[in-house]
């Protein structure tokens, strides 16, 4: 089996009100160095070995996981995971 991570985030130049509301709640609560927070999504799964991930993941992303329009999607792949 294969790890799937994939991090979704918000493009650049999209608002982040939720980011916003972090960083201010962080500043709040004692720290003060806190910028330029953004907030996204991560998803972990399994595929199978043969899966051709850059494509499943594609097609997953594009359909149901990330808003193309607002955000943009990377992933990382572990090898050989037991499930």
């Amino acid at each position: 089996m294969k790890k799937v991570k994939i991090f979704i985030t918000l493009k650049e130049g999209v608002l982040d009100p939720q980011g916003k509301a972090v960083q201010e709640a962080l500043q709040a609560n004692g720290f003060p160095d806190v910028a330029d927070t953004r907030v996204g999504k991560y998803i972990e799964m399994t595929l199978p070995d043969d899966a051709d991930v850059a494509l499943e993941v594609q097609r997953m992303c594009d359909k149901l996981l990330a808003n193309p329009v607002m955000e943009e999607y990377s992933y990382t792949v572990e090898e050989g995971v037991r499930s």
